[in-house]
């Protein structure tokens, strides 16, 4: 079953700009290469501050593994990773699961 994951990111104040950019320069493309399927992401519109990423998975497994063999990767710890966590005051994280017909608009 289609798993979605929410992360909502609550950013030290000033720090939006520098995110985004960080985000698709380095660590967005990163995701990409690692084969992780990054839906959306950006800053908020109510707040430069505020920040979302959505990613979605085949399943809870492959979400799990994926993000295991990620965050691990020397491409991010040695990257984007230092940057991106400097610049995060509070993080929100849902997964959803997601059913046959509610993925439709999903890209795979």
């Amino acid at each position: 079953m289609k798993t979605v994951e929410l992360l909502q990111y609550t950013l030290k104040p000033g720090t939006g700009r520098d995110f985004h950019k960080i985000m698709v320069e380095q660590s967005v493309p990163l995701h990409r290469e690692a084969g992780m399927d990054v839906v959306s992401f950006g800053n908020s519109q109510h707040d430069e501050d505020s920040y979302y990423l959505i990613r979605a998975y085949d399943d809870l497994e492959h979400l799990k593994s994926s993000q295991e063999e990620f965050y691990s990767s020397n491409a991010w710890r040695a990257g984007p990773r230092a940057a991106i966590v400097d610049r995060i005051q509070s993080s929100v994280k849902s997964v959803l699961m997601l059913t046959s017909t509610a993925t439709d608009g999903l890209r795979r």
